[in-house]
């Protein structure tokens, strides 16, 4: 009997250890309390975009009514690199029978419309007209490349009056004359023809068919308008492409394929008597903003009537994934009375640049003065009879 009453309080004493055991393993495989999330890996990852913005695309959608938060290298700067074209139907200064800052909405699309239609009409065949370079016809126009929307009448923002400041020693009421950009008829980096600085020198007939050294430098192949500084639309073939690396941003251009190296840093300019074509560029930020600075010109390529003396101030800021707003400051106190400010948005291009390979097919020059020849031969003869 008392064999039997201690098998059965075993058999409890097995039971009650079994339900215990089950209730405090049920109790360790509960949900935890919320306070513990960091043990999950979400937020982890949540955090990573912020440690490195870099990694983010510049394709990134922005909400509704949120500013523009742009791309930026893996150092931490802005992300200015791609391809970008500065285009554009807005002359440098603004035309003599305009008096407002800013063209309406339907102002502006008739304007494009007239001067697309322009581009597209077509000279006569076998007159004197239809010898030229169609641009149309090689798609270099500029109604195929993007156009950044300006409802500006000028470029020229600064003075307000859209002109070129007065020039030093100029009569009074003399102004500072009008360039322009390709859309004002011109070429808004273009010399002033005839110029001694644009041609290199006239030759002994003052005429740029004289020699090859009488002609423009962008004839040449040495360099065109649109290379800058500042960057300006060369006409055709305005792209730029730009890249970063660490203390340094490189800007190519299409139009002859120069290459301006900008290093971002304090390093001093070499001597004053050290001059080139593009002169030397310093660069640095002021925040979000690349500030480039240039001096040290050879003169050789005036800029509006400017020579050696002249100093350009650059300022690129991304303001969208498809627009850079960049202006650029003039200075020369032997040309200008005061300094002088233009904007020139560049808009999101597709790449890649090509080759502009100028100097392996320029043929024109070597027609141009064997044509000079044959035309003052033939005027000769014709004097001798």
């Amino acid at each position: 009997m008392k064999h039997r009453s201690l098998v059965v309080l075993s058999i409890v004493v097995l039971l009650a250890t079994v339900v215990f055991s089950a209730a405090l393993i049920a109790q360790q495989r509960a949900p935890q309390p919320a306070a513990q999330p960091a043990a999950t890996p979400a937020p982890a990852r949540a955090a990573q975009p912020a440690a490195t913005p870099a990694a983010r695309p510049a394709a990134t959608t922005q909400a509704a009514g949120k500013p523009y938060v742009m791309p930026r290298t893996p150092d931490g700067k802005p992300d200015l690199q791609g391809y970008w074209g500065n285009g554009t139907y807005t002359p440098l200064t603004r035309p003599a029978n305009v008096t407002k800052e800013f063209y309406t909405e339907a102002e502006y699309a008739a304007l494009l419309k007239t001067r697309a239609s322009g581009e597209e009409e077509q000279t006569t065949p076998g007159t004197t007209g239809d010898v030229h370079y169609d641009f149309t016809q090689f798609a270099l126009d500029t109604a195929q490349s993007p156009i950044p929307k300006n409802l500006r009448t000028s470029l020229i923002i600064d003075p307000p009056n859209g002109q070129l400041p007065a020039r030093v020693g100029a009569a009074a009421g003399g102004g500072g004359g009008r360039g322009g950009a390709r859309g004002a008829g011109g070429g808004a980096a273009a010399a002033p023809a005839g110029g001694r600085g644009a041609a290199g020198g006239a030759g002994a007939g003052g005429g740029q068919y004289d020699s090859i050294q009488s002609m423009a430098v962008g004839t040449r192949c040495i360099i065109a308008g649109g290379s800058g500084p500042p960057l300006m639309d060369a006409g055709y073939n305005a792209t730029y492409e730009i890249l970063q690396s660490p203390g340094y941003v490189t800007i190519l251009t299409e139009m002859i394929h120069d290459a301006r190296i900008i290093p971002i840093d304090d390093r001093p300019l070499p001597p004053e008597q050290v001059k080139q074509w593009i002169g030397f560029s310093r660069g640095h930020w002021e925040k979000d903003t690349l500030v480039v600075e240039t001096q040290n010109f050879n003169g050789r390529r005036p800029f509006q009537g400017a020579g050696q003396n002249l100093r350009i101030t650059e300022r690129f800021t991304r303001v969208a994934d498809d627009k850079i707003d960049y202006t650029f400051t003039a200075q020369d106190e032997t040309t200008w009375v005061s300094p002088w400010t233009a904007s020139v948005p560049l808009t999101k291009e597709k790449g890649p640049i090509f080759e502009f390979a100028c100097h392996e097919t320029n043929y024109g020059p070597a027609n141009i003065l064997a044509g000079a020849r044959a035309a003052e031969k033939a005027a000769a003869d014709a004097a001798k009879k």
